[in-house]
């Protein structure tokens, strides 16, 4: 199979293969295999310390505490089934690597973790399917030189937007669906310069793979029409910030378990108490899911972005969204907020499915649906429906995911670890930041 494959991406004009993994501060990163030596690194992939996963997102040294150190190696082996050319780069290709040592799958490898909950949701019975929805700035330099400005100064759905970034999002686009990656719709968003481009659902780890090409197409294709592209929750202090909301559905084989018409708010119980398990993870969760000192900028209350540990229908200020349609078997899915682009996908998503996992083990009831703004309710109103206010920083959600026992339990204990002390060494250095210096750091990592 290597000999048709290296003739085949040879003959499509293919030089390397950048084989990829994404750190435990959602740093995307690869090793290139020259396809002259396609043969020799085939079946055993590319060498990578092991201090990878112990690297936080502000410089390449390892984070004591995570357990790894600069001695040992582990193979990141290519997963062929990813393969696919860069229609931005045609001279590359891209496979997804899992990391792997000693030929098992690595204890903190973050993609295999997400296999072990996909596989653990198909022993309760059901398989999770998921989409990353994702909003992005599209940004010029300053004209002085100095920082960074939006690509328009449009507002909400301006059909300007659309006309003055044309090209781009175009490109864009195209450069998904040449990697097999369906684009269901696009519109420009509340910030100036901000847009959101969501991709049809597909299985949890094909969804999160998918969420790896999706940025790194949208940074490159921004970079070769003369603009940046950052995913960072929070940019300016006056506009809009950037979500990456996760929509989820249950099946088993082709049948969607997740509406019901005589269910509460229209879906089935083992929807509601995988919902309810997400609401009760959640304030751990969010270490996870918006894992970065500045995600925190952008939970705000009246921001639709998620505050508030409850759900709603069609309730934007709620944690989880259940999005209503007049379709039949309608709602079809169920929407997490509190995401952002910072998250390491595999993690978050993986993370998710435990904590719902965890709900339907335990018949947890999420309660009754919210039908207004939180934040408008009295504080008494909010207690007796279990309603509470998120955390405001990083490091109270890092404090409850280290005494959260289902998910650490999930994580494992290695990659616990490893995860928890690059969080905290970030947290730790950029806690008293200010947001300029946040995006200055952060702007072109995320």
């Amino acid at each position: 199979m290597n000999q048709n494959l290296g003739k085949l991406l040879s003959g499509a004009g293919v030089k390397f293969i950048r084989v990829v993994w994404c750190d435990n501060a959602n740093i995307i990163r690869a090793k290139a295999i020259h396809i002259g030596a396609l043969a020799h690194h085939f079946e055993h992939g590319v060498g990578i310390s092991a201090a990878q996963q112990a690297l936080p997102v502000m410089y390449d040294a390892v984070v004591l505490e995570s357990g790894l150190s600069p001695v040992g190696e582990i193979r990141l082996m290519p997963d062929w089934a990813t393969l696919n050319q860069l229609p931005y780069a045609p001279t590359h290709a891209r496979a997804i690597g899992d990391m792997v040592k000693d030929g098992l799958p690595w204890a903190y490898c973050p993609r295999n973790f997400l296999k072990r909950m996909v596989a653990e949701a198909e022993g309760e019975g059901f398989e999770v399917m998921a989409a990353f929805e994702n909003e992005f700035y599209l940004l010029h330099s300053h004209p002085d030189g100095n920082g960074i400005v939006p690509a328009d100064n449009t507002v909400f759905a301006s059909t300007l937007a659309m006309d003055t970034n044309l090209k781009v999002i175009d490109e864009i686009a195209e450069a998904l669906v040449a990697q097999g990656i369906p684009v269901e719709q696009y519109y420009p968003e509340s910030g100036a310069g901000q847009y959101e481009i969501s991709m049809r659902y597909s299985q949890a780890l094909v969804a999160a793979d998918r969420q790896i090409a999706f940025r790194e197409t949208v940074h490159a294709v921004a970079m070769q029409n003369g603009l940046k592209a950052s995913f960072l929750p929070k940019i300016f202090d006056t506009q809009a910030g950037s979500g990456c909301h996760l929509h989820i559905s249950l099946w088993h084989g082709k049948t969607n378990l997740t509406p019901d018409a005589a269910g509460v708010g229209g879906i089935s119980d083992i929807a509601r108490a995988f919902i309810a398990g997400i609401l009760h993870h959640l304030p751990a969760l969010m270490a996870l899911t918006i894992p970065s000192s500045n995600s925190y900028r952008r939970i705000r209350p009246h921001f639709w972005s998620g505050a508030f540990r409850a759900w709603g229908l069609d309730n934007r200020e709620a944690a989880v969204r259940v999005p209503t349609h007049p379709a039949p078997n309608s709602p079809t899915n169920f929407e997490l907020k509190t995401v952002d682009a910072s998250a390491n996908p595999y993690l978050a998503l993986g993370a998710v499915i435990a904590a719902g996992i965890d709900g339907i083990r335990r018949r947890l009831n999420p309660g009754e649906p919210v039908p207004i703004d939180p934040a408008n309710m009295l504080e008494s109103e909010r207690d007796v429906g279990g309603i509470t206010v998120l955390p405001t920083n990083l490091g109270d959600a890092i404090d409850l995911l280290s005494c959260d026992k289902v998910l650490l339990n999930a994580l494992g204990t290695e990659l616990a670890q490893a995860y928890l002390a690059v969080r905290k060494a970030e947290w730790e250095a950029m806690k008293n930041m200010k947001l300029e210096e946040e995006v200055k750091l952060l702007l072109e990592r995320y």
